[in-house]
């Protein structure tokens, strides 16, 4: 029902979650939200790319955890949701700094990313109280605590 297709430009970090791991989270968090067949597209980047694409989309000169790249398209029957590019690199750095395992800490990037590509932000208050209660709902239903605590 739902493609998840993921790549990499740099390599994998010692105890990042692989591939497998990584399209299991969403494809459990697009059945969970009852979502219609869809694609998404997962990019792993290291901080050069993301720093480049944070710079060019977002005016920020600096590495960022996740990047959403809505596609927002549907044919026949199936919505292309677009892009997360995620650099993992900074989520561990991220993980260590807020005492959150890894793992945790990128299904968490990953889910955040995940909503921005289905309409979701956190620009007011409202939306962002709706927003962390998504991700920390989808994150419970995976078992992992609140990010938020």
């Amino acid at each position: 029902m739902h493609q998840v297709e993921v790549s990499r430009s740099v390599a994998l970090l010692p105890e990042e979650p692989g591939e497998v791991q990584v399209v299991s989270w969403l494809k459990f968090a697009l059945d969970y939200l009852d979502r219609q067949s869809s694609e998404v597209s997962v990019n792993i980047v290291g901080e050069e790319e993301i720093t480049a694409l944070n710079a060019q989309y977002r005016g920020q000169e600096k590495a960022t955890n996740v990047l959403s790249f809505p596609a927002g398209v549907s044919i026949e029957k199936v919505e292309f949701l677009g892009d997360i590019v995620i650099c993992s690199k900074v989520v561990k750095f991220e993980s260590d700094q807020y005492g959150r395992a890894f793992k945790d800490r990128y299904a968490h990037m990953l889910i955040h990313g995940l909503l921005h590509l289905l309409g979701f932000d956190h620009m007011e208050e409202a939306a962002q109280i709706q927003m962390e209660h998504m991700e920390t709902e989808l994150l419970s239903r995976l078992g992992m605590g609140n990010p938020y605590e």
